[in-house]
């Protein structure tokens, strides 16, 4: 163990690591659901529990996952019965999400790739017409090539391995993202626009309704709501409980100040997770008013988005070409992660080298993704979920992954953690250079107290119990 632990590849330092954590946790979920639950939610007091959550609950088990990869230098699938023997059966369920959410995440990816090219020839007008969305994943052949596409690309960042792949990447992409996030929220701010009905609204006063807290109406039950919706798209926005987190923490070298890492992956993601509400809630408010934001998930960016850039008139080809550059520069670097958490766990337990490893999750992927693509078409079913929405293929994969392993996958980790190997385990890891952890009795609180009580609400949430 000791010798594969020397030969274990590395990042080259901090700025790599944080780059790349960052990079994995802003993607589309930050981008297209993070904007519409702040808006469903009350504005600023999605905001503020977000924040709030940010800072305890996600901030522990985000130290958790990266301290375990450090310290036990393996991957997910290895990585939890080397803190505990008997343990084995945790790093299978948090190894098999990742399994589970590439090949639906290569899909929608592809759908990026699709909508990218459509502004980038001038064809936004097109993209913003009724049906052209549900047209288009409804096509047998093109889904499937985009899909293939958005794939590929993933498994040459992998296979090109730790430091020349994924940390290289980073370093190039997230600074190209964040500058395009920051203008695009700079010029969502400034629009304005009249409607048919003389109606003037701004993008100022969309800033307003996201940021603003709104307490009309609400109830006990609309706050705990707004909670468990907070708690939900922390998973999202911290790449947590899929076993990422644990497979780049497992490339951080020991000297490294570990506390400083986190403090400024929780920074980024959560700049650009705020950012992302600020692109999106002032525009879509200022050309469709509140009820424009309604839509969530591929509604909000494939439907209600296109609709927007195509009312701005020329300027919103281009700021609509940009926009999908800068969602698939956050898909590539989140699907890079996920498929990284599980080429990094073959690799760890099957003893291989990374290209066999990369070969096999892209055909696993491969595979998966034809049928989700086939699920709009051929394979098209409508199944109601036991939370109560409607389903297909996509929908499945996605309610085990988020709503159902990834809860169960955190809860597990506090009772391993918090009661079993303790928190000392992780503090200890976190303060091995002599660094102090900041928040370390907060940590100790959430891992044995709060943050479990948190999973068991959300897995009851997911069954329709609560």
């Amino acid at each position: 163990m000791e010798n594969e632990k020397k030969k274990r590849n590395s990042f080259t330092g901090s700025l790599g690591f944080v780059l790349a954590a960052a990079g994995s946790a802003v993607g589309l979920g930050n981008i297209w659901r993070f904007p519409y639950l702040a808006a469903k939610d009350g504005g600023g007091l999605f905001l503020v529990i977000y924040l709030i959550l940010v800072l305890t609950f996600g901030y522990a088990l985000l130290t958790t996952e990266v301290a375990i990869g450090r310290k036990t230098k393996q991957s997910p699938l290895t990585a939890y019965s080397e803190i505990k023997k008997g343990w084995k059966g945790l790093g299978i369920l948090a190894g098999l999400v990742p399994l589970i959410i590439m090949p639906y995440y290569c899909v929608i990816g592809g759908w990026v790739i699709k909508y990218f090219v459509a502004f980038l020839t001038g064809d936004g007008v097109a993209a913003a017409e009724d049906g052209y969305f549900n047209g288009f994943i409804a096509e047998e052949v093109w889904p499937l090539v985009f899909f293939a596409i958005f794939l590929g690309a993933s498994a040459f960042i992998v296979f090109r391995g730790v430091n020349k792949g994924i940390e290289s990447s980073s370093k190039i992409i997230m600074p190209i993202l964040l500058i395009l996030v920051i203008g695009i929220s700079i010029f969502s701010v400034t629009l304005k626009h009249t409607d048919v009905a003389g109606v003037t609204r701004t993008g100022l006063e969309g800033l307003k309704v996201y940021v603003i807290p709104n307490f009309d109406g609400l109830t006990v039950s609309g706050f705990f709501t707004v909670l468990v919706d907070a708690m939900n798209q922390l998973f999202f926005s911290i790449s947590v409980a899929m076993g990422i987190m644990v497979a780049y923490g497992s490339y951080v070298k020991d000297d490294q100040n570990l506390a400083k890492s986190i403090n400024q992956i929780e920074l980024c993601d959560t700049l650009v997770a705020v950012l992302a509400g600020v692109m999106i809630v002032p525009a879509v408010f200022t050309f469709m008013g509140t009820e424009g934001m309604n839509s969530s998930g591929p509604g909000l960016m494939f439907v209600t988005l296109p609709k927007v850039f195509e009312s701005m008139g020329f300027a919103g080809n281009i700021i609509g070409c940009a926009f999908f550059a800068m969602v698939l520069f956050a898909a590539i670097t989140s699907s890079v992660s996920v498929m990284e958490a599980v080429v990094s766990s073959l690799m760890d337990q099957f003893h291989i080298s990374r290209f066999k490893a990369c070969v096999i999750e892209t055909v696993i992927a491969a595979i998966g993704g034809i049928f989700v693509c086939l699920g709009y078409n051929k394979l098209f079913f409508n199944i109601t979920l036991p939370n109560g929405a409607s389903a297909q293929v996509l929908d499945v994969l996605d309610y085990i992954s988020n709503s159902v392993m990834m809860p169960l996958v955190a809860l597990l980790t506090c009772i391993l953690i918090g009661w079993i190997a303790k928190p000392k385990t992780i503090i200890d890891e976190v303060e091995k250079n002599g660094e102090k952890m900041g928040r370390k009795v907060l940590y100790i609180v959430m891992m044995k107290f709060l943050a479990p009580v948190f999973m068991v609400i959300l897995l009851l949430k997911a069954f329709g119990i609560m």
